[in-house]
């Protein structure tokens, strides 16, 4: 490197470090390691998972749906209501979307926002939050909570976001496809 210049980090398709659970796979791209500003990930969201509405205090996030299709949330509701939040309505009358490939969903610090893959098939989205190393410490945790299976377990869930100063509004949920059988 020459003096006083700058090398930036390039992590080419198919390389970071992967997580992969059954309810989710995370590849981590980009780490506070990297930069002062985000970190990035590649997240695939299987059939029936639905992280359930949330609002950071301090994070921002961005993201933006590679392939696939998830229904997404960002904004206020009139009424949380705290079972469900594909029904809510903002009170300028915007609803839930379903995000198809190229969409973008920019999410500030204290917006209501979800997602949830209500197909039958993977879906897969670039995924940014600011700053770091916040997600990625969470990551790592809800992972580890996540792989060992079934249904995820909402007192856990709501520690792990305490500590992350995520307020959970509705349930995190993922319920797997049944198995395929040839017969």
């Amino acid at each position: 490197m020459v003096s006083g210049v700058r090398e930036g980090l390039l992590v080419p398709s198919g390389a970071g470090r992967t997580v992969r659970t059954p309810a989710q796979e995370v590849t981590f791209k980009v780490t506070g390691e990297h930069s002062g500003t985000a970190s990035s990930f590649e997240v695939v969201v299987p059939p029936g998972f639905d992280v359930g509405a949330h609002v950071h205090g301090r994070s921002e996030e961005l993201f933006y749906v590679l392939e696939g299709e998830l229904e997404v949330l960002a904004f206020e509701p009139r009424v949380r209501t705290p079972d469900d939040w594909r029904h809510w309505t903002s009170p300028g009358g915007r609803q839930v979307v379903r995000a198809t490939p190229g969409t973008v969903m920019v999410v500030p610090p204290g917006c209501p926002h979800a997602f949830a893959n209500r197909t039958g098939e993977p879906a897969r989205m670039f995924f940014q939050a600011s700053p770091p190393p916040y997600h990625e410490d969470y990551f790592e945790e809800i992972l580890e909570h996540l792989a060992q299976g079934g249904e995820p377990d909402p007192e856990v869930i709501a520690r792990l976001r305490a500590r992350y100063d995520i307020e959970q509004l509705t349930p995190m949920r993922y319920s797997a496809p049944p198995a395929h059988t040839d017969e």
